[in-house]
C-alpha cells in the first residue's frame, strides 16, 4: 500500500486526509460561503449545513426522540434534547456551580460573571453576552424573519421562536418535571415550576428584602414601595396595581 498524501492549510498549518476537506476548510479563512438557500439566500460554507438548514422551509425533522417522538433537523440537536429526559446537565459553572445541557448555554452564562458583553449592534450600540442574540436582535431593524411555520405560514426571527410557536399546533410539552412529572412547553415555565418543589426564591425586593419565585411577583411587589398602579379603570379612572384586580374591580360598572 502506498503512503497517504496529508494535505496541509497555508493558514494555520491544520492537516486534511482528503484535498476536498482541505478546500472546505480554507472557506474559514476566505470567509467564502458557496452553498446559497433558493429559498432565503442564506449562505454556507459546506453543502452538509446547507442541507441541514433547508429542513426550516421543507419541514423535515429525520432525527426522531425515543422517549417523546419530537422531531429534530439535525443530530445534535436531538442529543441535546435527549437530556430533558435524561435530566444530564453535563456543563458546570466554575464560578457558581450551576449546570447546562450544552456548552453554548454555559458560554453565555460565564458573561454573567464577568459582565462582557462583546457582540455590539452597529444600529443602536445595544450589546450581547453572544453572536445568536445579536443576529436575533438586529433582524429588528432589518424586519427580516428567515423562520416560517409550516403549518400556519407565520414568521419569526429566531428558530427558537419558530420552535416555541410550533408547539401551539402540536400541543408538545417537551419540558418534565423531576419532581411530579408534570409537563410543560417551555423550559422557562419549567423552571418557574420546579421552585414549588425547591422553595427557591431568587428575586429579591432591594426595599424590604422579601423573596418571590417568579420575577413577574416581584415587579407586581414593588409597586408598593413605588406607589404605581398602572392599569386604570375605563369606566371612573380608579387605578390598580394588578390588572386581576381592575377586572374584579369592572365588575361593578358592568353587573
Amino acid at each position: 500500500m502506498g503512503k497517504k498524501t496529508i494535505h496541509y492549510c497555508s493558514q494555520c498549518g491544520k492537516s486534511f486526509a482528503k484535498p476536498y476537506i482541505l478546500k472546505q476548510h480554507m472557506y474559514i479563512h476566505t470567509g467564502e460561503k458557496p452553498y446559497c438557500c433558493s429559498q432565503c439566500g442564506w449562505s454556507f460554507r459546506n453543502l452538509k449545513k446547507l442541507k441541514i438548514h433547508q429542513r426550516i422551509h421543507t419541514g423535515e425533522k429525520p432525527h426522531q426522540c425515543s422517549h417523546c417522538e419530537k422531531g429534530f433537523r439535525n443530530s445534535g440537536s436531538l442529543k441535546i434534547h435527549l437530556r430533558i429526559h435524561t435530566g444530564l446537565k453535563p456543563y458546570q459553572c466554575s464560578h457558581c456551580g450551576k449546570s447546562f445541557r450544552n456548552s453554548s448555554h454555559l458560554k453565555i452564562h460565564r458573561h454573567i460573571h464577568t459582565g462582557v458583553k462583546p457582540y455590539q449592534c452597529s444600529e443602536c450600540e445595544k450589546s450581547f453576552a453572544c453572536s445568536q442574540y445579536l443576529k436575533k436582535h438586529e433582524r429588528i431593524h432589518t424586519g427580516e424573519k428567515p423562520y416560517c411555520c409550516s403549518q400556519c405560514w407565520k414568521n419569526f426571527r429566531s428558530s427558537s421562536d419558530l420552535k416555541s410557536h410550533e408547539r401551539i399546533h402540536t400541543r408538545e410539552k417537551p419540558y418534565h418535571c423531576l419532581h411530579c412529572g408534570k409537563s410543560f412547553k417551555h423550559s422557562c415555565a419549567l423552571k418557574s415550576h420546579e421552585r414549588i418543589h425547591t422553595r427557591e426564591k431568587p428575586y429579591h425586593c432591594l426595599d424590604c428584602g422579601k423573596s418571590f419565585t417568579k420575577s413577574s411577583n416581584l415587579k407586581i411587589h414593588q409597586r408598593i414601595h413605588t406607589g404605581e398602579k398602572p392599569y386604570q379603570c375605563s369606566h371612573c379612572g380608579k387605578s390598580f396595581t394588578q390588572s386581576c384586580n381592575m377586572k374584579v374591580h369592572q365588575r361593578i360598572h358592568t353587573g
